[in-house]
């Protein structure tokens, strides 16, 4: 199973969305905000497989997380979660192959679904 890292500052969010992914064997790390994720993912490119992140956080975005990981680790996967359509068209315009998108609010199997996607 894959090793994911989650950024969301909702921690209601991050609780569910772990907890969904764990269901499926996953293993997830999680963090607060977008700075953070870079942190981890700027010590360990190589040890994540699947980035999950929230659009909308304080300070670094999803957005620009994603940019500066498809930078750190162009391998790795990327799944953005937001509830705001003209979010999701800016994480569009990265155009990256490992990239997918899913509107919130979603259901549990959706999001593991969007996962289980990225990592096939």
């Amino acid at each position: 199973m894959a090793h994911i890292l989650l950024a969301d500052d909702d921690k209601a969010t991050r609780d569910l969305v772990k907890r969904a992914l764990e269901s499926d064997g996953h293993k997830v790390d999680l963090t607060q905000d977008g700075a953070e994720a870079l942190d981890r993912l700027i010590a360990a490119p190589e040890g994540i497989d699947v980035l999950v992140s929230d659009v909308h956080m304080p300070g670094l975005d999803g957005i620009d997380l994603a940019r500066r990981a498809i930078e750190t680790s162009p391998r790795l996967k990327l799944l953005l979660m937001s509830g705001f359509a003209e979010e999701l068209d800016r994480a569009q315009a990265l155009k990256s192959p490992n990239l997918n998108v899913i509107i919130k609010p979603f259901t549990l199997e959706q999001i593991r679904s969007a996962v289980r996607t990225l990592i096939a």
